[in-house]
C-alpha cells in the first residue's frame, strides 16, 4: 500500500466513526463523497479507492487461483503504479487514456495493452456493480497486428523431444500430450485421473471457464499407461517452471535456442496447426482448442490453404 493510501485510510476511519449513521462531506476525511442513484445498484456513499484495494478487494471473487490470476494481479498493480496510486469515486476517460498511453511508452504492444485493459476492465465492472464507483470509461480494444504464428515442424518437434526426453521422461511425456491434445500447461497439470476415461481426456480448469473433451491420441494415450502410477494426477507433480527451465535447455541443444517464439505454448500452436493443415474445418478447431469465439480461431485460417486449391481451375479455364 502507498503511503499516501495508508495517512488517507487512517484519517478517513476516524471521520466515519465520528459521523455516525449519517456521512457528509468533510474536507478533513480525505474522501471525496457522492452519491449513487443508478437502478441497478445500492443507493450509498461512493468513497474514493484505488486500484490495488478494489484488487484486493475482489481478486478472489473474479480469478480462481492460477497463472491467470497471477497475471492478472501484476497486470493491475502496475496500473496502479503508474497513477501512482491515485484515489477516485470515478475512473475517467482521461485515467484511462493516460494508462494506455503509459503502457505504449513503456513498450507494450496492442496485444499486451488489451490483456491488461481486460483485467481493468473486468475490475472496475465489478467495482461499479457493487456501489465502489459511480461511473465508466469506455474501453475499446487497441488494433492488434496479425504477427507469424509460429509452430513446430515434424524434424523440429523429433529433436525437441529427443532433448526433453534426455532430461526428464515425466517433461517428455507431458510434451507429447500437451502437442497431441492442445491442451494448456495448466489445464493439464490440474488433471485428475478420472478426467480421463474411454480414450478421452475431459478438462476441467480452463481459461474460459468451460470444460471440454476431446479424444486421445495412440501415443497420448501411451503417455497416460507411462505415468499410470502417478497421483492425483498424471500431471500433478509439475512444476511449471522447472519444466521450461527444461525445455529452454532443451530448446538450446535441439539447435532452436535462437527462436523466442519457441516456448511451451508453441505445442498448441502446433496441434492446431495440424488440425487446419489436415483439413478440420475451423469450426471443430474451436472446439477442439476451446477457444471462446471463432475469431481467435481465425488465426490458423491461412493455414488452410486446400480450401483455395479448387480455385486454381477456375482460373485456368482460359487456357484451353
Amino acid at each position: 500500500m502507498c503511503e499516501k493510501e495508508r495517512e488517507t485510510a487512517s484519517v478517513g476511519q476516524d471521520a466515519e466513526k465520528q459521523a455516525g449513521d449519517f456521512s457528509f462531506p468533510d474536507i478533513r476525511s480525505g474522501y471525496e463523497v457522492s452519491y449513487s442513484f443508478s437502478p441497478q445498484r445500492p443507493i450509498g456513499m461512493v468513497k474514493e479507492t484505488t486500484l490495488g484495494e478494489l484488487l484486493q478487494r475482489y481478486a478472489d471473487i473474479l480469478w480462481e487461483e492460477g497463472s491467470h490470476k497471477y497475471n492478472v494481479k501484476a497486470f493491475i498493480g502496475e496500473l496502479d503504479e503508474i497513477l501512482i496510486c491515485a484515489r477516485f469515486t470515478a475512473f475517467s476517460q482521461d485515467m484511462l487514456d493516460s494508462l494506455i498511453g503509459a503502457l505504449r511508452k513503456r513498450g507494450n504492444s496492442n496485444a499486451t495493452i488489451n490483456r491488461k485493459m481486460a483485467a481493468l476492465s473486468k475490475l472496475l465492472r465489478k467495482a461499479y456493480k457493487m456501489g465502489d464507483i459511480h461511473s465508466l470509461p469506455e474501453f475499446r480494444r487497441q488494433k492488434e497486428r496479425a504477427g507469424r504464428l509460429r509452430f513446430l515442424e515434424a524434424a523440429e518437434e523429433e529433436a525437441l523431444f529427443r532433448q526433453i526426453g534426455n532430461r526428464s521422461e515425466l517433461y517428455l511425456q507431458l510434451s507429447i500430450f500437451l502437442v497431441d491434445t492442445g491442451a494448456r500447461l495448466g489445464e493439464s497439470i490440474a488433471l485428475k485421473w478420472n478426467d480421463i476415461y474411454e480414450g478421452r481426456v475431459t478438462f476441467w480448469v480452463t481459461k474460459s471457464g468451460r470444460s471440454r473433451t476431446v479424444p486421445l491420441t495412440t501415443r497420448a494415450r501411451d503417455a497416460m499407461d507411462t505415468l499410470a502410477d502417478r497421483s492425483p494426477g498424471p500431471f500433478s507433480s509439475v512444476d511449471p517452471q522447472k519444466y521450461r527451465a527444461v525445455w529452454n535447455a532443451a530448446k538450446l541443444d535441439a539447435g532452436l535456442g535462437d527462436e523466442e517464439d519457441i516456448v511451451p505454448h508453441v505445442l498448441r500452436h502446433t496441434c492446431a496447426s495440424r488440425l487446419v493443415r489436415g483439413g478440420i474445418d475451423l469450426r471443430r478447431v474451436q472446439m477442439w482448442l476451446g477457444h471462446q469465439t471463432l475469431e481467435m480461431t481465425m488465426r490458423y485460417a491461412h493455414l488452410a490453404s486446400h480450401d483455395l486449391d479448387m480455385c486454381v481451375p477456375v482460373l485456368e479455364r482460359h487456357l484451353k
